[in-house]
């Protein structure tokens, strides 16, 4: 294994790697800034490039590429409230809030620190554990990942800063939208009103982009400018407070690190998921859960560690098994065969210096991202000395652009706008408007879990706890909305018992 890893050092250190490396990095983190443009899409945009590199290359620049543009898309969603990647938007508030009291540099500097730890973290997984860990999550079946969902979906009702009613109407909508299309176990076109563009169901790109920018945009026109709005005039020093925050919130970044791994791992899962699952979690645990959505670190620590982390873990299963543990993973390995290395348990044994590498260009592309994200926030930082009526039709163009770019479609335009009008209409009225985009997310995968446990338990619902992973997920998922659910009911009594005194 050591003269693997010295011979994969020296494949690494070539300079052609590092150019792919540092030039992937850059394109990384401009497309990641813009709201629109995905990770996935990034990544996807590569592969006609590394038709002409050799294996290592190839996989640098997807490797380099997807861990800049999760972190990156952090930078608009601080700056404007528009996250830049859907794995931004679980902690957007927070970061925002930050942004309006003066301290973007504590906000980026967090989202920066911790990207980068977490990213190491789940890197040290990757090298230490693949094997055993990729056999563990190769064990679930879909009772678990069933219940796996049901977890995520259960943390979008603490997930709102509102009431955990309105944040489970939010996730209602979002699981109606996701029924829309012919994406379903049966096969059969749903709520598509005849239309063939909605044959393939709703975009989430065009959606998000739509319910963060488009509608930010409206809710600057219909406030005249009058509404508050983050003012720029000097960025701080990024690092200052890192070393404290890492000392005064530790288990913060180990359990959203660790948890983002574990997720990672999952198929279908992703980045997405684990912000939003250890933002959840952090808020459930916190001593101070009040404080979250009005600029408070802790949420930001965790989830921020956990995004980055899971990018790692994804490529677990990939490696190991062939099976992608997110969308990024699936185009890798899709490269990989194309390079003759074929995922499996083989790859250790005919290509280990070439996987060895890929570990290597993890920890480089994460060490990498310090100075180029300090770089990328000092620059983004200029964009808010334009005016405001300035700004606000270039991120509209830009939402258009992305939207339409996704598809070459102008009913991807129509969606974006679509949703831009119903997430300004639900946050008017104060109705949280991440659940909406988690239910769209993990609905279909909450169907097809479902449906494939009930054929092989005959239609029996006991079949969903009767193996010992899939009763712990049910207990743990269960407790955490019935916790929730009582809590509000108290808090409820407690309200109407002051208001009584």
């Amino acid at each position: 294994m050591l003269d693997a890893y010295v011979t994969a050092l020296g494949m690494v250190l070539d300079p052609y790697v590092l150019f792919v490396i540092t030039a992937s990095a850059i394109y990384g983190l401009v497309v990641g800034c813009i709201p629109g443009l995905s990770a996935t899409m990034a990544t996807a945009l590569l592969v006609p490039l590394t038709f002409f590199m050799p294996p290592v290359p190839a996989i640098a620049a997807i490797v380099t590429t997807s861990t800049m543009a999760i972190f990156s898309g952090d930078i608009p969603g601080c700056l404007l409230r528009i996250p830049g990647t859907p794995a931004s938007a679980a902690y957007v508030d927070d970061s925002y809030q930050m942004t309006l009291k003066g301290r973007p540099e504590l906000a980026l500097g967090i989202g920066l620190w911790f990207s980068v730890l977490g990213g190491l973290f789940g890197t040290a997984v990757m090298m230490v554990a693949s094997p055993a860990i990729a056999d563990f999550a190769l064990g679930f079946g879909s009772v678990e990942f069933f219940w796996i969902v049901m977890l995520g979906l259960g943390g979008a009702v603490f997930i709102g800063s509102s009431t955990p009613l309105k944040a489970c109407i939010s996730l209602l909508i979002g699981l109606l939208i996701a029924m829309v299309g012919m994406n379903n176990p049966a096969g059969q076109p749903r709520f598509t009103f005849e239309s063939t563009e909605m044959l393939g169901g709703v975009s989430l790109i065009p959606m998000m982009v739509g319910m963060f920018a488009c509608s930010e945009v409206m809710r600057h026109m219909v406030s005249d400018g009058s509404a508050p709005h983050a003012v720029v005039q000097k960025i701080g020093p990024i690092f200052a407070n890192m070393w404290r925050l890492t000392k005064q919130y530790p288990w913060q970044l180990i359990r959203g690190s660790a948890l983002g791994t574990i997720i990672g791992i999952q198929p279908g899962s992703g980045a997405d998921m684990a912000a939003w699952m250890s933002y959840a979690m952090s808020k459930r645990f916190s001593k101070e859960p009040e404080k979250f959505g009005t600029g408070h670190p802790e949420g930001l620590i965790e989830a921020g560690a956990s995004n980055n982390s899971s990018l790692a873990g994804a490529w677990i299963p990939a490696l190991v098994f062939g099976i992608p543990g997110d969308s990024i993973t699936a185009i890798a390995i899709g490269v990989l065969m194309m390079k003759n290395m074929a995922p499996g348990p083989t790859i250790f044994v005919n290509n280990p210096e070439n996987v060895y590498a890929l570990f290597l260009v993890f920890v480089i592309a994460n060490l990498l991202m310090l100075p180029l994200g300090w770089a990328i926030i000092k620059i983004a930082t200029r964009v808010l000395s334009v005016p405001r009526r300035v700004l606000m039709p270039i991120i509209l163009l830009f939402a258009i652009v992305g939207s339409y770019a996704i598809n070459n479609s102008l009913f991807d335009v129509g969606v974006m706008l679509a949703f831009g009008v119903l997430a300004f209409v639900l946050e008017e009225n104060d109705f949280p408007v991440a659940p909406v985009i988690l239910g769209v997310v993990l609905g279909p995968l909450l169907e097809e879990y479902f449906i494939n446990s009930m054929i092989k338990s005959d239609g029996r619902l006991i079949g969903l706890v009767d193996r010992p992973i899939a009763a712990v997920l049910a207990a743990i998922t269960i407790g955490i909305i019935g916790w929730t659910i009582i809590a509000s009911i108290r808090a409820s009594s407690r309200t109407e018992k002051l208001a009584g005194e």
